[in-house]
């Protein structure tokens, strides 16, 4: 079985998520940033890993999903953001990247909060929307993703394997 661990990380948040889903896999298996990606073919599972950028994937994000992920190809994904797991509207900002990989069969899906950024946190504390100032004074993301959610991110490595062997 040949495995891919792929990700986009500007902060580091899922690259750590991406290494410890990695660090799981018994296989062949190979770590990449997405960028180096040209598509699937040579994988029978394939963990792609994306942060959130204003409530979902950015465009960028939801292009490359929506190429890589066709065929029916065996994916997992993986996805960072600053808000707590339970935060009311996260499910929703998932289900726009499950969305966007429609193409492949979905094997899994994990998301778990990273830290959010010093200049993002900036822009929302002076952003004109009065919702983002209020989610900046809020933030609780610092040290995130800790090692309690990098284990959780272990796990569900290990259970994807276990569903597709």
């Amino acid at each position: 079985m040949k495995v891919l661990v792929a990700y986009v990380s500007s902060t580091g948040n899922t690259k750590k998520i991406a290494e410890a889903i990695y660090g799981e896999i018994a296989a062949e298996k190979k770590i990449k940033t997405v960028s180096e990606v040209e598509d699937l073919g040579a994988y029978d599972l394939s963990f792609l890993g994306f942060p959130t950028h204003g409530y979902g994937p950015d465009k960028k994000t939801k292009a490359l999903l929506e190429r890589l992920c066709k065929d029916g190809r065996k994916v997992a994904l993986f996805v960072t953001h600053a808000a707590p797991e339970d935060e009311p509207g996260v499910s929703e900002w998932m289900a726009k990247f499950k969305n966007a990989a429609a193409g492949a069969e979905l094997i899994g899906f994990f998301h778990c909060q990273g830290e959010l950024s010093t200049g993002t946190k900036f822009i929302m504390k002076i952003a004109p929307n009065k919702e983002l100032r209020s989610q900046a004074r809020r933030d609780n993301s610092k040290g995130q993703p800790d090692e309690t959610r990098l284990d959780r991110a272990r796990a569900f490595a290990r259970d994807t394997m276990n569903r597709v062997v």
